[in-house]
């Protein structure tokens, strides 16, 4: 599939660009005027990486290359490169409207990507996912599954209960999921299932002991983050308001490299806290932003409820601007951007880097 309009030259600064796949990625190459240079595919193994990467060195001096979606098929090649000291974008998709007008292809999605990061447009660097953060994400997913898991698990006891015989029903009913599980994980079976009484008996032996089971999980997951949590960000973790939780979202959004973030107002971005530009005409203001990393603005929501709680500052606080005749809800935005820089620091300092990155090299070993 390799298309050239370009003889190779050592000397020709070259610009990426990967649309990624399960089982494939597709590359493509520009100079710096935006001739393409080439295009090629792939396969996502360690060995398919390499080639891409020679692929890309074989056209000239590599500058920057554009992957798109670093978070989920191209984390692995995203790694890689940034392993050979490649300067690595961050892509977003292309615009809907191009690709009605258009069409889509593999190959017009990584051209695309290449052209993004030639005129500037591709400016986000993408997470390392080589470090500590990323053990404590992966091990936030996992939290997180087994306790969504839970609560269906405690919904479907409660709803047995409900419906069961009222010989059953009157033992449980108005009780807390905690006390019916730990009774009824014990019912041992007397009979075949085979009338409903016996039936709700064993559905709900069977979801109490998935409950049991999956609230175990947790148990030890929650150890595991606050570990991790204390002994990579202790810094973050001193602040009023953060506990294992709220960090392992914090550090998730930041990644194991936070100095891609250029400042707290980019980290303010990323968490959907800074207010967006709505002007138009005469009318000069700003709405909210409900974009960026939910869970982490979940997080600093956490924070700033704690502290209204028992933080006497942030009492005043808002006690004070309630007086101005603010609304609780634009003092919290105003807190949250406030709680964003001391969250920024805390972290840029407890993941500083030991030493700044290297110079991408020109060619490949």
């Amino acid at each position: 599939m390799t298309t050239m309009t370009q003889p190779p030259t050592d000397a020709r600064r070259v610009f990426g660009g990967v649309d990624t796949h399960k089982d494939v990625h597709v590359a493509a190459a520009l100079d710096e005027l935006g001739r393409l240079l080439g295009t090629e595919s792939f396969p996502t193994t360690a060995a398919g990486y390499r080639q891409l990467w020679r692929w890309l060195c074989s056209h000239g001096d590599v500058v920057t290359v554009g992957i798109e979606g670093t978070g989920s098929w191209g984390a692995g090649v995203a790694r890689f490169l940034t392993a050979q000291r490649v300067d690595v974008r961050e892509v977003m998709r292309p615009n809907r409207q191009h690709r009605r007008r258009y069409g889509k292809s593999d190959e017009a999605d990584a051209i695309g990507a290449a052209r993004a990061v030639l005129a500037g447009d591709a400016l986000g660097t993408p997470k390392s996912q080589t470090g500590q953060v990323e053990a404590i994400r992966l091990l936030r997913v996992a939290r997180r599954s087994a306790m969504k898991a839970r609560t269906q698990a405690g919904n479907q006891v409660h709803a047995v209960v409900d419906t069961a015989p009222e010989s059953l029903r009157r033992l449980f009913v108005g009780r807390s999921t905690a006390a019916i599980v730990t009774e009824v994980a014990r019912f041992r079976r007397r009979h075949r299932p085979d009338t409903p009484l016996e039936a709700a008996r064993l559905a709900l032996r069977t979801l109490a002991r998935r409950w049991e089971y999956l609230n175990d999980e947790l148990v030890e997951l929650d150890a595991q983050l606050d570990d991790l949590t204390a002994e990579v960000a202790p810094t973050l973790r001193a602040i009023n308001g953060v506990g294992a939780q709220v960090a392992t979202a914090l550090l998730a959004a930041a990644g194991d490299n936070p100095e891609r973030l250029r400042s707290s107002s980019s980290f303010a971005a990323l968490c959907g806290v800074s207010p967006i530009d709505a002007s138009s005409g005469r009318q000069q203001h700003h709405r909210l932003n409900r974009y960026g990393d939910r869970q982490a603005n979940w997080a600093l929501h956490i924070i700033i409820t704690s502290r209204l709680r028992w933080h006497p500052p942030t009492q005043a606080y808002m006690a004070r601007r309630l007086a101005e005749g603010r609304t609780p809800k634009m003092i919290m935005r105003c807190l949250k951007r406030h709680v964003i820089r001391e969250v920024h620091r805390a972290i840029t300092t407890d993941l500083a880097p030991p030493h700044p990155p290297e110079r991408a090299p020109a060619t490949a070993a």
